[in-house]
Parts: C-alpha cells; sequence; structure tokens
C-alpha cells in the first residue's frame, strides 16, 4: 500500500496527491546539475560537459544568449548566401548596396544586443560536442 492518502471513494490518490509525485518527477527529470566524476558527463576531448544550469536570476540573460545565437545563425546564413549571389553576378549594384546596408545594421544591432546582456560574440557560439562549434570561430569579429 502507497504512503499517499487515497481518494474519497475509489481508493485512487488524491487529485493533491497526483500531483505532489507528478511535481517530483518532474524535478527529477529536470535535475540540470552538472555531471559529477563518474557519471559519464565527459567528453571524448577529456573536458567535462557543459550542461544547462538554471538560475532564476540570469533566466532572462540565458534566453536573449539562445534568441541572439539563432539570430547569429541566420545572419551569418544570409552573409554567405547573398556573397555568393555576388559573386555569381545575379544582383544589380543596387541589391549589392541594399544587401550590404542591411547585413551591417544587422550586424550592428547584434553587438548592441550583446553589449546590453553582457555578452561576447564567442558566448553565442555553442559547443556540439563532436560536431564542433556552432557557428565559425574567429572570424575576425
Amino acid at each position: 500500500m502507497s504512503d499517499e492518502p487515497a481518494g474519497p471513494t475509489d481508493g485512487q490518490p488524491s487529485a493533491e496527491a497526483r500531483l505532489d509525485e507528478v511535481a517530483r518527477s518532474a524535478a527529477r527529470a529536470f535535475d540540470l546539475l552538472p555531471a559529477g566524476p563518474g557519471d559519464g558527463g565527459a567528453r571524448p576531448d577529456g573536458a567535462p560537459a557543459q550542461r544547462l544550469r538554471t538560475d532564476p536570476d540570469t533566466v532572462e540573460r540565458d534566453l536573449m544568449k539562445l534568441v541572439l545565437t539563432i539570430v547569429e545563425l541566420l545572419r551569418q546564413l544570409m552573409e554567405r548566401t547573398a556573397l555568393n549571389r555576388v559573386d555569381q553576378g545575379d544582383l544589380s549594384e543596387d541589391q549589392e548596396e541594399r544587401i550590404g546596408m542591411t547585413l551591417m545594421i544587422l550586424q550592428d544591432r547584434m553587438t548592441e544586443l550583446c553589449d546590453r546582456y553582457g555578452l561576447t560574440m564567442e558566448d553565442l557560439n555553442l559547443d556540439l560536442g563532436p560536431l564542433g562549434s556552432l557557428l565559425p570561430r574567429n572570424e575576425g569579429r
């Protein structure tokens, strides 16, 4: 027999007891502490695995870091696509100028947002383990 109180008529745990169990299960599932020795959390290169650390005080900054990482990935893809189109001669001079200005403004806005949240462009470069980094490193920025 379980320690949880039974429901009033059907012998089942009460709704409150079921919610408590769900909360405990969720807490175990989302336990995001750094891996300890022997947890299998080390990467093949010997460096400790990076785990998500949740902290209510930094949640806004962490969310901005994720959003800016996605925006920077898209910005770099747009830049490469534009450069390929310029190299192929697919664009008029006016289109090239507009794309260049747009990419420069977007880069400036990214820098401003990173400064506002205390991030660097390197902070946005996620380590994907054996796949390497998400963004190319050392682009001279």
